[in-house]
């Protein structure tokens, strides 16, 4: 490791491509570690979860090491690893979990309680979760590593696959989870709010699980046109016409099984007049309206306890306006909370290896280089229909500075 760069938040609106710290054997709080590994980093992605630090809607802090999105090489052991060695190639969850608590010996991974004095739950490059340097970069640390780590079967096969395999760190499973906390299965109606890449990823998932029909709604008309290209239904949120009138037009009721919100608290309004506003309780109160009686509501969106960009004080601190009971009276389900990744993602690999899941072509992949990531984020936050994955190194045949 001759140096070594990242990507890095500098304030509301900007990253810039910087030189880092080298990572070492260290957690968060200075002490040594034996049961991690360092990465050479092979691929790692950019997030919507990332694009509400760099908007300024959380309280991230300036000179954050961002990217919890990271698949990599084994280039340095620890001494206490016994499962993996120099050479492997890995997916790395998103969730830095120990295996040695309640909740992760539950398959609870995204609430760790060992890895984040602060809270439940930690990740890499992420406001309030512990600390851990994030991947957006050449090299990183992944702290214990036999149990965090997804080691790909062959090296060959992985390289070649690793426009899909990318996704196995975050946007995939974290689709599938909400499919899956939906309820979705054979024969099922879908609807899912949001045409961004985890709504796409949720999509596929609820293909990939069997349903009947998958109905995706944005306001974003590029977004909408790519979603109909790789397969799926579409409703314009931003029309007058009313969520459950345009799931009528396709399923011949205004209602569906199950529902799934993959956007989140930056959420707008419906219609014309409400599409030009947020209104972080728009996607939730909507799935109410159309989720059928006693079906399940899957909430992988991500919402806050503290949004400082938030237009109401009750909204800076993650208070919205929920019809909860009209959920009540129809007895919804409702399923929020980061992903366990781990519960998940082998059987994920698995459906990509044997081509059960075309997932970057669904939700858009596009290789960039590391010096390209601030193109990436400004594309990525003005509404593109794509996933951006860096490739710090070249491995995957972009040009490297």
């Amino acid at each position: 490791m001759a140096g070594n760069k990242g990507v890095v938040y500098v304030g509301p609106g900007k990253v810039e491509v910087r030189e880092i710290a080298l990572p070492d054997l260290v957690d968060p709080r200075g002490r040594k570690i034996e049961h991690g590994v360092i990465l050479k980093v092979v691929s790692t992605n950019i997030c919507g979860s990332d694009q509400h630090m760099v908007r300024g809607r959380t309280t991230a802090p300036q000179g954050l090491v961002l990217g919890h999105e990271i698949t990599g090489e084994v280039i340095e052991v620890g001494r206490d690893v016994e499962t993996l060695q120099k050479g492997d190639l890995v997916s790395v969850p998103f969730n830095v979990a120990c295996g040695r608590c309640q909740t992760c010996k539950e398959q609870n991974t995204g609430v760790c309680l060992s890895v984040n004095p602060s809270r439940a739950g930690g990740a890499y490059g992420y406001v309030d979760m512990g600390g851990w340097v994030g991947g957006q970069s050449e090299y990183v640390m992944v702290p214990y590593a036999d149990f965090n780590l997804l080691k790909f079967p062959d090296r060959d096969q992985a390289l070649a696959k690793m426009r899909d395999l990318t996704c196995l760190t975050d946007i995939l499973p974290t689709g599938y989870h909400g499919a899956v906390t939906a309820g979705v299965g054979p024969g099922s109606t879908v609807y899912v709010a949001g045409a961004g890449p985890v709504g796409m990823a949720a999509a596929a998932s609820a293909r990939l699980l069997g349903a009947a029909v998958v109905i995706v709604g944005d306001v974003n008309p590029l977004r909408l046109a790519h979603a109909r290209k790789v397969g799926f239904e579409t409703v314009d949120v931003s029309l007058d016409a009313t969520l459950g009138e345009q799931i009528a037009l396709i399923l011949g009721t205004p209602e569906v099984d199950c529902a799934i919100d993959a956007v989140g608290f930056e959420a707008r309004g419906h219609g014309h007049a409400g599409a030009q506003h947020e209104a972080p309780a728009t996607v939730l109160n909507s799935l109410m309206e159309v989720t059928r009686a006693a079906g399940k509501i899957g909430i992988p969106g991500l919402y806050v306890t503290d949004d400082p960009g938030a237009k109401d004080a009750a909204a800076q601190k993650g208070a919205l306006s929920i019809r909860f009971g009209l959920g009540w009276a129809k007895s919804h389900s409702f399923f929020t909370g980061q992903t366990p990744v781990m519960k998940y993602n082998r059987a994920l690999m698995q459906a990509i290896l044997w081509n059960r899941i075309n997932i970057a072509e669904v939700v858009g992949v596009e290789l960039i280089s590391l010096d390209d990531a601030p193109r990436g984020y400004a594309e990525f936050d003005a509404g593109a229909p794509r996933k951006f994955v860096i490739d710090p190194h070249g491995m995957l045949g972009t040009a490297r500075a």
